[in-house]
């Protein structure tokens, strides 16, 4: 497994190009292949001794002690629908970075990495239903590959809270009046359903009128088309948007958009479940104004308030670095 993660590449390098790395992997008693983003992974190891906790949550099978940490582990095949694993000797362990939380998820098999296009991960098929685990398909060696909607899986197990009162901390008179004279709107783009009604559930409850899009593809043509109607940041106070998505990035869509004459000024910030410093040099590099790790409410709120401030006085586009107004 260690050769497994040595070929992940120099992720920095993948910034606006729309490429993702996939690890591939097998779960036990399904036959389908599944795919994760290797931003997520931190490491990948046989499962080690499982300490069984009393009262766990059905699909956490145990706890594994690995480097002075204890991590929760999850039975991934169990989690969407299938039976429990067998032969927990034999398995693996993916350990992965999700919503600034470690997790474990327990898979029968770790097969390898893929580099590849975001353009060549797809949408789940119409009619799929809101009941599946999928947030994206892909086709590999002739053979569909399902990459899992985790935010969901992690959801169900331990699901969020929305806190109104670190909502009603965003309220002030300079944002009440904002809000009462222009009624501004967000536009929010994240392939994961529960993360996107995460998302617009805090935006409507700050009073924003909210527009979604599933992918980046789809936010940049919603964007272009309000451009017609005028200034886009008239159009939309700020663009809320996931990294991982079909199609488009949030990265590329962020380059996109610098590129775009006509929508270029617009405020973005990047709200995503990747977690890791190195996140901030990629935002920096594809030039959002500001980088939110999922999920915490209050925090997304100050930040998406702040952009609203900001794109109300004008100040928007080239004029913003990462949380902040360049100096004068």
């Amino acid at each position: 497994m260690i050769g497994v993660m040595d070929s992940v590449n120099e992720l920095t390098e993948v910034v606006g190009q729309n490429r993702m790395e996939l690890l591939l992997f097998k779960l036990s008693g399904l036959r389908q292949r599944y795919g994760i983003n290797v931003f997520k992974v931190r490491e990948v190891l046989p499962c080690p001794r499982l300490t069984v906790m009393p009262k766990l949550q059905k699909f956490v099978i145990g706890v594994a002690h690995i480097r002075g940490q204890t991590i929760s582990v999850i039975d991934l095949a169990y989690a969407i629908g299938g039976r429990p694993s067998t032969n927990i000797e034999k398995c693996f362990i993916i350990i992965a970075e999700y919503n600034r939380s470690t997790h474990a998820f327990l898979v029968s098999n770790v097969e390898r990495i893929l580099n590849m296009n975001w353009d060549k991960i797809m949408p789940p098929p119409k009619g799929a239903g809101d009941s599946n685990y999928m947030t994206a398909v892909t086709e590999i060696d002739g053979e569909l590959v399902e990459i899992l909607d985790v935010e969901k899986i992690l959801e169900e197990i331990s699901p969020s809270k929305l806190d109104q009162q670190d909502l009603d901390e965003v309220y002030d008179d300079e944002y009440t009046k904002i809000i009462e004279e222009h009624k501004p709107k967000v536009l929010i783009a994240d392939d994961s359903k529960v993360a996107l009604n995460q998302v617009c559930y805090a935006m409507e409850k700050m009073n924003l009128e909210v527009v979604k899009a599933n992918d980046g593809r789809e936010a940049y043509e919603i964007l272009r088309q309000a451009a017609a109607n005028g200034p886009i940041t008239e159009q939309f106070a700020v663009v809320i948007s996931d990294v991982e998505m079909p199609e488009m990035d949030g990265y590329t869509l962020c380059a996109r958009i610098r590129q775009d004459p006509v929508l270029k000024s617009a405020y973005i910030i990047l709200h995503t479940s990747l977690s890791g410093v190195f996140n901030l040099g990629m935002v920096s590099k594809a030039g959002a104004n500001d980088f939110i790790p999922k999920f915490n409410s209050l925090e997304l709120a100050k930040a998406v308030k702040k952009g609203i401030i900001l794109t109300n006085a004008g100040r928007s586009g080239s004029d913003l670095v990462i949380g902040k107004t360049k100096e004068a």
